[in-house]
């Protein structure tokens, strides 16, 4: 899925699907990126927490809401699945805990979030209406996902058995990297490994989203 700069739609088992932004202050956030991005946002009803949707010529990249718990502003991933109930206790059977259990998001479609076995949290996304990110690879729209994780043999494993991502080991100038691929070969995210002294004790294990740019260093600039 990364780098495609294509129209989606469809997400077969294992691909992340969609990310969404839980934020304390969400007009900051959709002034933020709709200025970087070029995103224009429809901002969602109050019985949602205002869940508002993302879009580039008309289809939709990226979700933003209003933060249901306590601590940082943070994205969050989604990796489809063909039966969230089937998924779900695939994770817990692994030793994932679940942090909200199987919900259904209106007609769009059903979820649930865990923190896998090093305590990264991940959603799964069993669709409806809505398949996912609609347009990805390009400007503005998500070109990769990654987990960061300082228990590499425990991930590799768990989404292995829960969603059928296999590894490829690589290599990278911050540690051991691996790709991870669906069950038809396609590369769909990676896993980066944190060891060494380039990781700080404080960083998390997390799933990351990358957004597309033509020039990164320019699109930081202008963050600032």
């Amino acid at each position: 899925r990364g780098g495609d700069g294509v129209e989606v739609d469809e997400d077969p088992e294992g691909t992340p699907a969609w990310c969404d932004l839980g934020t304390p202050d969400l007009d900051a956030a959709i002034g933020f990126y709709s200025a970087l991005f070029g995103w224009e946002v429809e901002v969602g009803p109050p019985e949602t927490g205002h869940y508002s949707m993302a879009r580039i010529r008309g289809r939709d990249v990226a979700g933003l809401a209003d933060q249901q718990g306590p601590g940082p502003a943070a994205w969050s991933t989604y990796l489809a699945g063909d039966d969230l109930d089937v998924t779900l206790g695939r994770a817990v059977g692994h030793g994932a805990q679940v942090l909200v259990g199987a919900t259904d998001g209106s007609q769009a479609g059903r979820f649930a979030v865990v923190a896998d076995p090093g305590g990264a949290v991940v959603s799964f996304w069993q669709a409806a209406e809505h398949r996912g990110a609609g347009r990805v690879g390009e400007p503005g729209c998500v070109l990769w996902s990654e987990l960061t994780t300082r228990a590499v043999d425990e991930s590799l494993e768990f989404y292995r058995d829960v969603v059928g991502l296999t590894s490829v080991l690589g290599s990278s100038t911050r540690g051991d990297y691996y790709e991870l691929h669906r069950a038809d070969g396609r590369t769909v995210a990676g896993l980066m490994s944190m060891s060494g002294d380039a990781w700080d004790d404080q960083v998390p294990n997390s799933w990351m989203a990358y957004f597309a740019a033509d020039d990164p260093v320019a699109t930081a600039a202008r963050c600032v």
